[in-house]
């Protein structure tokens, strides 16, 4: 504990602290307008007014003020909060601060634990801020005035105007979704440089770009999935109004921006975990779990049961929504929303009992959905769930979108290992859906890159190998033409169009890698980037790519799919072998075809047979394909 600096602050210190703990509440005003009726956590401004109300959330705590430079850092009876009746939220509204400056701030709580404000849109880092580039114009550190995180009250700042408002998203089964990482895809690592990359995806066909989490986390370099602030955007990429202005450009051009959100946990740093881990112990905690409630789960555990975790949720979706505009959420580990513990070790058993169908689990997706839709009806919500496909069933059916991992088979398929290769899950019917809601991918941050392993553990025979660089660049081509064509939503990892082959575990798993931007002077892959280019071009101006009824056959060397949606129809056949195959040409495909790749029209009226050579495949339609 500090040594208070004069008998007088101790006295006020102790007084409070013996009428708190006999459960004596601050006295409230009931002509005072910020009681618990419509006071919300963090600060609200009143410029009218000229007033700031800052208010915390913390129950079963004795005492709390406000501290900042605005009183040197120093708890005075001036700066003692309030509580409301119900004793769980702490408040104070400041009258004398001046507007045309910024301040930094934080709560004293119990005389000893100092925190920076959860709802902080921006924290200063005594330990991190420093390799913060300088363009990121920080108030400085209180030094020697306190300690630990710092939250920032930002009164003066420049407000972002928007220039795109009449932006309609993409449908979202048209959607090819573009997942980057802003630390391991740009050398300057920052929004404005992204904003100058918008030019590339363009290229590329996308419509929509998922960045990785951007609220703080800790340190710097960081996949993001350890956040500890969940309203403040990491400093390290740049500026709240920087990102602003890549959401409005990629607006302009017609592309969504989907944000990775990430609300099953939180880090050590943040206020609400530091807030009851005095004792060593989070059991008291009203947002935590004391233990995880599943495997796989990092940080601190968010009991979604809880109202107060609930009303925090809430309010972290609806300020992203609101104050960035963006277009859509992927919800990072949605399946440990549940208080029906599986235990938190990685056994099978706890692993298939967490995957199992959990009603209450659907029960608080339902409602956090509910909450989204009521703001945005057409709001993109997908999770990363992996549930059993009835629990996910029931989610799809209130319009929410699954991720759906592809990565060993299509790994399989272009290693030509065809024992294990079953595409099926492509397809809605192997999934018990009627529509495909969700997002397929064959890369994500998360697996490992094709093209890595192809050229590690790829099979051959004879000449033919797919461990040789340019054969595993067309296995990549073959894979992108079944992938990009089925119908539903699809996600890409960045510069899984380039054909990546950095192993995801150079550099620890979540180690920076290296940037292959020199990939584009490669013609081979530059090859496979204008191949991407033009499957997603088809995707996006053809309709019988969205939900076109489907039968196939796609689980051994020879795969073929076929589309169908009025008077067209799509038929993708290849061998993913390694040696020669025939293909028995089933009477209904034994028609007209048109090439789309080759340009050319292929009669198959009295075809019973064709032969497909290694890696070789077609993509047929009746009609010839739109590509604008």
């Amino acid at each position: 504990m500090k040594t208070y600096k004069s008998l007088g602050y101790l006295l006020i210190m102790l007084c409070w602290t013996v009428s708190c703990k006999k459960d004596v509440k601050p006295a409230v005003d009931p002509m005072d307008d910020n009681t618990e009726q419509g006071l919300k956590n963090g600060v609200a401004i009143d410029r009218d007014k000229q007033e700031v109300t800052f208010a915390l959330t913390a129950p079963d705590k004795s005492s709390a003020f406000l501290i900042g430079d605005f009183n040197d850092y120093k708890a005075t009876e001036d700066y003692a909060m309030k509580r409301t009746p119900d004793g769980n939220t702490w408040w104070i509204t400041l009258k004398q601060l001046d507007f045309q400056k910024n301040y930094t701030y934080q709560f004293l709580i119990d005389g000893q634990l100092k925190i920076a404000d959860p709802y902080a849109r921006l924290v200063l880092d005594p330990l991190h801020d420093a390799e913060v580039a300088p363009n990121v114009h920080l108030p400085d550190y209180p030094q020697g005035a306190t300690e630990g995180m710092v939250s920032v009250l930002s009164l003066n700042n420049t407000t972002y105007t928007w220039q795109t408002s009449t932006f309609h998203r993409p449908d979202v089964f048209d959607l090819v979704i573009y997942e980057l990482h802003v630390r391991d895809f740009l050398d300057q690592r920052n929004y404005a440089t992204l904003r100058d990359s918008i030019a590339y995806l363009k290229r590329l066909g996308v419509n929509a770009v998922e960045l990785m989490p951007v609220q703080e986390f800790e340190a710097n370099s960081s996949w993001g999935y350890n956040p500890s602030f969940h309203f403040a955007l990491d400093k390290y990429y740049g500026t709240t109004n920087e990102l602003k202005a890549f959401i409005d450009a990629c607006h302009r051009e017609g592309i969504a921006v989907i944000l990775d959100m990430v609300l099953n946990h939180a880090f050590g740093q943040s206020p609400m975990v530091r807030l009851y881990q005095q004792s060593g112990s989070l059991s008291t905690n009203p947002w935590f779990n004391s233990t995880p409630t599943h495997p796989y789960n990092v940080g601190y555990d968010f009991n979604h049961e809880s109202l107060l975790t609930q009303q925090f949720a809430k309010d972290v979706i609806a300020f992203w929504m609101e104050e960035f505009k963006v277009d859509g959420f992927r919800f990072d580990l949605s399946k440990g929303f549940t208080q029906k513990n599986s235990g938190s070790d990685q056994s099978d058993g706890a692993v298939q009992q967490w995957s199992a169908y959990d009603a209450s689990r659907i029960a608080i997706w339902k409602k956090y959905n509910n909450f989204i839709r009521e703001r945005d009806p057409n709001f993109y919500v997908i999770l990363e769930h992996f549930a059993e496909d009835r629990e996910e069933r029931e989610l799809a059916n209130e319009g929410m979108f699954l991720w759906n991992n592809l990565n060993y088979v299509f790994n399989e398929a272009t290693m030509g290992w065809n024992d294990n290769s079953d595409l099926k899950r492509l397809f809605a019917n192997a999934h018990g859906f009627e529509k495909p809601q969700f997002v397929s991918y064959m890369e994500s941050h998360d697996e490992q890159r094709l093209l890595y392993k192809n050229l590690q553990y790829g099979n051959a025979q004879g000449s033919y190998s797919t461990r040789d660089l340019v054969t595993a660049l067309e296995r990549m081509k073959q894979a992108a033409a079944f992938f990009l064509c089925a119908p539903g939503p699809k996600m890409i990892w960045q510069f899984g169009e380039l054909g990546y082959d950095i192993s995801i575990d150079e550099n620890g798993r979540t180690g920076e890698k290296p940037l292959k931007w020199d990939y584009l002077k490669d013609p081979n892959r530059y090859n496979l980037f204008t191949h991407y280019a033009k499957l997603i071009g088809w995707k996006q101006h053809n309709t019988i790519f969205r939900e076109g009824l489907v039968d196939h056959k796609v689980n051994g060397a020879v795969k073929y799919y076929r589309l169908k949606d009025g008077g067209q129809e799509v038929l993708l056949v290849g061998n993913f072998d390694v040696v020669v195959h025939d293909f028995a040409v089933p009477a209904e495909l034994r028609n007209n075809w048109y090439d789309n790749l080759a340009e050319s029209v292929l009669d198959w009226h009295s075809t019973s047979s064709i032969t497909l050579a290694a890696g070789q495949y077609y993509l047929l339609s009746i009609n010839k394909l739109n590509n604008k």
